[in-house]
């Protein structure tokens, strides 16, 4: 049985998923890579054994899932790569349209909480490419950025009001945003629970040599990328790695939220590999 592992396409990821690919961790996963969207259809499907998927994937699903412990990503304060990037200052967004990437569940939800419950703003949403439409000369009055596109366009020079969520989130909650966990498919599990749990000791190494290595990740990183190094090293300070009380409470709270909103039908219970 190989392991069908699920990679989400972003930098954010790198610290783990590096020392996997390059075999310095023996490892025998085959790496499906693909934005978190992708993701969470080929495992809700049952084509993954395990992945990194968007938070509202488990809670949208948990019956088929395990969490992997020790293992999230997430920030605890500014997260640099989930933006909402706008023409007009927050407070003057009613009724206008943002433009949210298809690409993504967890942060689209977040978004529309921070809507909802703390801004009291209603606008319009469309889902859509922002990088194409704006080389088309289009400007939407907002755009939801994530992942390395919300890194190369938080600078745009028609977008002078840029709110991270991550940051947002933490102001007020007072709690880590937790935007993706690592979970396994409940069926794979139990066909052969030796070889996941190893599966998963495997990703938490990565995770471990991540961060001991975690300069050597934002030199590569910032290769070809429009960060620097410093800007990239302070991008990946910013994000939360671990699965820890702190997180997990936010993690809770989150879908406590997403309940009341309507976006989720039951708030899930967080259930670990056995």
């Amino acid at each position: 049985m190989t392991i069908q592992l699920g990679k989400i396409g972003y930098l954010n990821v790198l610290p783990i998923y590096h020392p996997i690919e390059k075999n310095l961790i023996e490892n025998d996963f085959n790496i499906v890579s693909g934005p978190p969207s992708a993701l969470n259809k080929l495992m809700d499907a049952g084509k993954l054994d395990l992945s990194a998927n968007s938070s509202i994937e488990y809670a949208r699903h948990f019956e088929k899932y395990y969490l992997i412990p020790h293992i999230a990503i997430g920030s605890c304060g500014p997260v640099q790569s989930v933006l909402l990037l706008s023409r007009y200052p927050k407070e003057e967004l009613e009724g206008k349209t943002i433009l949210v990437s298809s690409q993504t569940h967890t942060s689209a939800a977040l978004l529309q909480i921070l809507l909802s419950e703390f801004w009291k703003i209603k606008v319009n949403f469309v889902s859509g490419d922002a990088t194409k439409e704006l080389e088309e000369g289009e400007l939407p009055d907002a755009i939801l950025a994530i992942g390395d596109e919300a890194l190369n366009l938080r600078y745009h020079p028609e977008y002078q009001s840029r709110v991270d969520l991550g940051e947002e989130w933490r102001n007020m909650t007072g709690l880590p945003f937790i935007f993706g966990v690592w979970i396994v498919r409940r069926e794979s599990y139990h066909a052969s629970p030796e070889k996941i749990r190893i599966a998963c000791e495997k990703l938490i190494e990565g995770k471990d040599w991540g961060n001991e290595h975690i300069h050597d990740m934002c030199v590569l990183a910032a290769d070809g990328s429009c960060l620097n190094e410093e800007e990239m090293c302070s991008y990946f300070d910013g994000l939360v790695y671990d699965l820890g009380s702190k997180e997990i409470q936010g993690l809770e709270l989150f879908y406590q939220h997403l309940k009341k909103n309507d976006l989720i039908s039951t708030i899930p219970e967080l259930v670990f590999i056995p």
